[in-house]
Parts: structure tokens; sequence; C-alpha cells
């Protein structure tokens, strides 16, 4: 009886392990957004600028917006089949005072990364001291990332 129960209780331990494990295993997408933020709190920071905030609603329409440009193969601002930015964040609930966007693609979060803070609009939007929040969208196709930073001063 005493084996039984170990050997129960040692499965439900595996178990429990393996599901933790898989619960905490991020996505390739999910890792890249991760990672540029991470990035760009870390560029706020080394300038005194206050990190911004995670922001769901953001990153709605940031995940949204990037699908769209993976499906097109194309990283642009807007296509013709769906609205501007400003009324794609509204959609997602997002009350906001100040929009802006990055959009871009490339292999991985470091090249993104260092494509937006190389280019001066892309840069300016990342250190800019108005917002306070974002939300990021990766969509990952054949092998190339498609991200949307969207940023906002939400009240």
């Amino acid at each position: 009886m005493k084996i039984r129960t170990r050997m129960a209780t040692v499965a439900m331990m595996t178990a429990a392990a393996v599901v933790s494990a898989l619960s905490h295993a991020q996505s390739p997408e999910l890792r890249t957004e991760r990672n540029l933020l991470s990035s760009i709190n870390d560029a706020r920071r080394s300038q005194g600028i206050p990190p911004l905030r995670w922001n769901e609603s953001l990153a709605a329409a940031a995940r949204h917006h990037a699908a769209i440009m993976a499906e097109h193969r194309s990283a642009q601002h807007a296509f013709a089949s769906e609205p501007g930015l400003s009324a794609r964040v509204k959609q997602t609930g997002a009350h906001f005072s100040w929009l802006s966007e990055n959009v871009t693609e490339g292999p991985n979060s470091e090249f993104i990364h260092a494509q937006f803070m190389h280019s001066p609009s892309h840069r300016a939007n990342i250190l800019d001291i108005d917002m306070n929040s974002i939300g990021i969208g990766v969509v990952e196709r054949n092998g190339q990332f498609y991200a949307v930073e969207d940023f906002a001063q939400v009240h």
C-alpha cells in the first residue's frame, strides 16, 4: 500500500511539473514581444525616462495588425482592408490621449529593436516622455517576425 501511495504521489508530482513547464513555455512570438518590451524599457531607463506599462488593449490592436502584416508579407502602418491606428486601438477598448506606432519585420527581437533605435522617428516613439503605456504584437511567418509596437498615453 505504501508503494502505491508513493508511486501515485510521484506520478502526481511529475504531472504537475509537466503542466507547470508547459504553462511557462512561451511561443516564439510571445518571447519576442517580451524581449522587445524589455529592450524598450531598458532604452528608456538609460535616458532617465520611466518605463512603459504593458496595456493588453494596445497589445490586442498590435497583434491584430501584425497578423495582417504577416498575411501581406509587408510591414506597413495601414492596409486598405483595415481601419487606421486610432480606430484599431479604440476597437480594443483603449482610452488614450496620445498614440504612435512602430512597425517592421525582422529575424529576431534584437534586429527589430536595433532597426527602431537607428531610425530617428521610431527612436522618438520609444523615448517619448508623453507615453506611459505600450502594447506589442508579433506574428511569425516563414522565419520572419512581423512586429508592431503601439505606444499611448492611457488615462
